[in-house]
């Protein structure tokens, strides 16, 4: 079987298998050797004793693309561009003069003006989620739309608002007084909330107005007050609460450590002392607040008004402080 030289007539070797220096180098295969640049190459790299991996390896140039420039197979390769280093790459590895081998290759292969094709191998599928996420949105607005669309038609088939007629407009208008006398009924009796209270006298002021309204009949009066207490007439006051009810901050011990509650009806001063004379609390009251006194022995309670301040035990009332300086002990004795 006739060795493939690949368009090479002589190799030049002796017997060894060496080539022989001596002869010329004109049978080493050039750029114009063979039908093409594939061929050329071909030669080349048998005549070099490389294999198409060795050249893979040296180009970093697939092997399959090295066949395929070789036998000219075109249409397995890129784009002329990619194409083109190709070849070049691969005469430099040769040892060729690779801008030789690109004009030997644009001879054989002239340009057609072809468009970029993509690297054989390469692919370039869309991302499956952005059409998705594209087709979701078109959905959005379409549903959007439509639903704009179903809102206005409905508001024009809408029957309009129903109107009263003219003749009903006019049965409503206010009707006319009626003419001659009206019959009233008795009138009705006033009610509860609306009685009048006791009028509030001023002590010894029924004896100043009968003495003329002098400053000595004033005096008398003021005098005859304070000698009969029993009979003046004491100013109208609000009802004690029969139940303690917090109107305001409440001071001192907590409800579990504590019987007796001391709640001002209007301001005034309290002061807890201890056993011991100590002060326990201290503070000018307005009305609602309260104070819930320790279960402590000997405390006293000092105020300025007694009548100022309601006492509750056990949340019961117990009418008002008895006096300015009182026991918190007897305060909470049962009566």
């Amino acid at each position: 079987m006739p060795l493939d030289t690949g368009g090479v007539t002589n190799l030049n070797l002796r017997a060894d298998g060496e080539r022989d220096p001596g002869l010329p180098d004109s049978y080493m295969p050039t750029m114009d050797t063979g039908p093409d640049i594939g061929a050329a190459l071909k030669s080349a790299r048998e005549f070099r004793g490389l294999t198409l991996q060795d050249v893979a390896d040296t180009t970093r140039i697939r092997r399959a693309y090295l066949a395929a420039i070789e036998e000219m197979r075109l249409d397995e390769l890129p784009s002329r561009p990619f194409t083109i280093g190709y070849v070049r790459a691969y005469a430099n590895a040769l040892g060729m003069d690779g801008e030789a081998a690109v004009e030997r290759f644009k001879l054989d292969e002239p340009a057609h003006d072809e468009p970029l094709r993509a690297p054989v191998g390469v692919r370039r599928d869309g991302d499956p989620r952005v059409m998705a996420i594209v087709i979701v949105g078109l959905l959005i607005v379409g549903a959007i739309i439509m639903w704009n669309i179903a809102q206005r038609a409905m508001s024009e088939q809408a029957p309009p608002a129903a109107t009263a007629p003219e003749a009903s407009a006019i049965g409503l208008q206010t009707p006319a007084a009626p003419g001659g006398p009206v019959s009233l009924g008795a009138p009705l009796p006033a009610p509860v909330e609306s009685t009048t209270p006791t009028p509030y006298e001023t002590p010894g002021l029924e004896a100043a107005t009968a003495g003329d309204g002098s400053s000595k009949a004033a005096d008398d009066a003021a005098k005859l007050a304070k000698d009969h207490p029993e009979n003046v007439i004491a100013a109208p006051s609000a009802p004690l609460a029969p139940t303690f009810v917090a109107n305001g901050p409440v001071y001192g011990a907590p409800a579990a450590g504590s019987i007796v509650t001391l709640q001002a009806r209007k301001p005034t001063s309290l002061i807890v002392r201890g056993a011991d004379s100590s002060v326990y609390f201290a503070r000018q009251l307005a009305a609602g607040e309260a104070y819930r006194a320790p279960m402590l022995k000997g405390l006293t309670v000092d105020v300025a008004e007694p009548s100022s301040v309601q006492v509750f035990v056990g949340g019961q009332s117990k009418g008002l402080l008895p006096a300015a300086q009182t026991l918190v002990s007897k305060l909470a004795a049962p009566e």
